[in-house]
């Protein structure tokens, strides 16, 4: 009995001060976590990638976090075309190199123009490293990771992956290149050890971590489910009698139908554009904020269809979007079936925060089917069944309150769930996290099995 008294004691006392090291441990890297950020889409350049980082950074930087941003020039969404090449904001040190716009709108241009900004910023890092202990890194462009990774192998600084989408996935599933193809195989086994290395692995929602995880078993462990947000306190209902974009485009006595953002590749626009071609003929307005590479191709069939039920509107300045998104009686968010846990379409959130009803154009198993429900915000749309969403349209038209309720609930559960606050710290805890000495990490497993 008194032995096992003894050791039941040296036992507690061992647990004790193991999580007294991690405590003290977790205090020291708080105080001392120095971040570089490596993406090439910064503000004024405002892709949607852009505005989250910017917003990333600035949460973090309120949190005690000395971070460096290396981006590039504008080149994205604005006619903006030159930024400071250095720039300070309270902990943030913002620097930009020179940018390409070469064939902007097309693949090939985009993907030559990521190219020379990855080759950019590995140049940047191998004379900056020394000043940060994390690096954090987007897939804006695709292919950025190997940047942390080739910085890990040189100077064993650790990294950390934010993975907007998942390529090559996507451009498989694009038909951009096939899966057989040497580059694909090759793009495939260089994430393998990107990931293998990484400290951790952010993704956007839990269908990307599937499928990263079924892939790559072996670091399921390390992938953090982190979704996107939007700031309540900065995009606030309006009334459309009380917003002047509304007024200035005619839509304070139409029932309007909003998409606001990128209509790309992996973006269902088909399905709206049968469903506003049904309701061609009804007191509703449906409006395309944004570019893409199917806008054009949206409008021409818009016009070819002889449909004067639309309105096409350029990317708007960041302080318009609080009465962009508000003018309007409900949103769209639509994600290509081929496209289904590879990519998540960051105006969700926006939408939520707007207080308006969200409509989701989406396949049978997406993660956004069990948002919207849990959200009691909208309703959620199979692929191509044009049909049922013109009825929803039809419905909350004829039904205001029911409108409104929709708009409210949306509102509380983006204010509950994905706010700046709270989703900046999921952040926090990752980066944390990354710096933590392996020895610390293996003592936390060891107590947590």
């Amino acid at each position: 009995m008194r032995l096992n008294k003894w050791i039941n004691q040296k036992l507690l006392e061992s647990i004790s001060n193991r999580l007294e090291t991690r405590e003290q441990h977790a205090i020291k890297t708080q105080q001392s976590i120095k971040l570089s950020v490596i993406t090439q889409f910064f503000p004024p350049d405002y892709a949607a990638t852009g505005q989250l980082i910017d917003e990333l950074v600035k949460n973090l930087s309120q949190q005690g976090i000395d971070i460096e941003v290396f981006t590039s020039q504008p080149g994205y969404a604005f006619q903006s075309s030159l930024a400071p090449a250095v720039e300070h904001l309270d902990r943030v040190r913002i620097q930009r190199s020179r940018t390409a716009q070469l064939w902007r709108g097309r693949i090939r241009g985009k993907t030559i123009n990521g190219v020379l900004y990855t080759l950019r910023a590995a140049l940047y890092m191998l004379r900056a490293w020394r000043r940060s202990n994390v690096l954090l890194i987007t897939t804006a462009p695709p292919f950025l990771p190997v940047i942390g990774y080739l910085i890990h192998l040189l100077f064993r600084l650790p990294y950390v992956c934010i993975l907007y989408d998942l390529y090559p996935d996507i451009a498989i599933a694009l038909g951009v290149i096939s899966k057989s193809n040497w580059m694909t195989q090759c793009w495939q086994k260089l994430n393998q050890q990107i990931w293998l290395n990484a400290k951790g692995i952010v993704v956007l929602s839990p269908a990307m971590k599937q499928q990263v995880a079924t892939k790559y078993p072996q670091i399921a462990d390390k992938i953090s489910v982190i979704q996107s947000w939007a700031d309540p306190e900065w995009i606030m209902p309006i009334a459309k009698e009380e917003n002047w974009f509304a007024w200035k485009h005619n839509l304070v006595k139409k029932f309007t139908v909003l998409y606001s953002g990128n209509m790309g590749r992996c973006h269902d626009m088909s399905t709206i554009l049968a469903a506003a071609k049904q309701l061609q003929d009804e007191p509703i307005q449906f409006v395309c904020i944004g570019g893409g590479a199917k806008r054009d191709e949206l409008i021409t069939k818009v016009k070819a269809l002889g449909l004067n039920n639309f309105l096409f509107l350029p990317y708007q300045d960041k302080q318009v979007l609080p009465y962009s998104l508000t003018a309007c009686d409900l949103s769209l968010v639509s994600v290509d079936a081929s496209s289904e846990s590879l990519v998540v379409p960051s105006k969700m959130y926006s939408a939520l925060a707007s207080g308006r009803p969200i409509a989701v154009i989406c396949s049978p198993n997406s993660y956004l089917r069990q948002l919207i429900l849990e959200a009691n915000c909208g309703g959620t749309f199979d692929n191509g069944d044009s049909q049922s969403l013109a009825q929803f349209i039809r419905l909350l038209c004829s039904d205001r309150q029911l409108a409104e309720r929709m708009g409210k609930a949306g509102r509380q559960y983006l204010r509950s769930h994905f706010t700046p606050k709270i989703i900046s710290q999921q952040y926090f805890d990752v980066l944390q996290q990354a710096i933590l000495p392996d020895e610390v990490i293996t003592m936390s497993q060891s107590h947590t099995q």
